[in-house]
């Protein structure tokens, strides 16, 4: 929670998880994480994707969750098949 989110303080998060935030600042050190320090180490806020990528992304995911069903069906057939031949 510590390094994903940059905006938060170590006494948020600690409230967040109902410790005392020197405990957390023990286990941040104890990790060896650490982030940037002070006011220009503010993270830039990311570019959101444009909804062109996104719109192909979401082709590619369709396209590769049918052809997942589309096995998982024939490996259900074999086992199906083979199961019946073995006499299980």
């Amino acid at each position: 929670m510590y390094e994903s989110r940059p905006e938060a303080t170590i006494k948020q998060i600690a409230a967040d998880l109902g410790i005392h935030p020197e405990t957390l600042r023990n286990w941040i050190r104890a990790a060896g994480s650490s982030r940037p320090r002070g006011r220009r180490a503010a993270v830039a806020p990311s570019p959101a994707p444009s909804s062109l990528a996104l719109e192909a992304e979401v082709a590619a995911l369709r396209r590769e969750n049918a052809e997942l069903k589309k096995e998982r069906g024939i490996l259900r057939k074999a086992a199906r098949y083979f199961a019946s031949e073995t006499g299980w």
